[in-house]
């Protein structure tokens, strides 16, 4: 039992620690400019977590690569190139709008207007109902004649 738990004690000893690791930069811009990459680039492991805030070990290994990719000055955009060719879009925390993205991007106001459209239509519809209807002239005449006959 010992050993069980001192293996377990050792593997979550070496995962934090690979993701505590932090890179540091002789330029203050390349280090702004890590940060910033790994705040905007989202773990493909992770939800809805970016590189920065993820440990998972994946996320060690981009923020890594970045740090090489940069210390090979490589600019900004092509690291986020070299990221979306190896993972797909799904690691960019704003996609590029294009035809695979519209709905991503346009949706969401769309829907809202839709909503929009119907509450006011339903608006409208229960005011028509509130308003009295006009009698006809047949109408009026019988139900004076049945007034008189009270």
């Amino acid at each position: 039992m010992k050993r069980f738990l001192t293996f377990v004690a050792m593997v979550f000893i070496t995962f934090n620690s690979a993701a505590s690791i932090v890179y540091t930069f002789d330029d203050e811009v390349m280090q702004l400019r890590y940060n910033s990459l790994v705040k905007e680039l989202r773990c493909p492991k992770c939800q809805n977590q970016n590189l920065a805030d993820s440990n998972s070990p994946i996320a060690a290994d981009l923020r890594r690569e970045v740090y090489e990719l940069l210390k090979q000055n490589k600019s900004d955009g092509e690291i986020v190139n070299f990221m979306v060719q190896r993972y797909g879009e799904f690691v960019l925390y704003r996609p590029k709008v294009s035809s695979l993205t519209y709905i991503l991007w346009f949706g969401p106001a769309i829907l809202l207007l839709i909503g929009v459209v119907i509450v006011v239509f339903v608006l409208k519809n229960s005011a028509n109902k509130k308003q009295p209807k006009q009698l006809s002239a047949a109408q009026k005449d019988k139900l004076e004649q049945i007034l008189k006959d009270k």
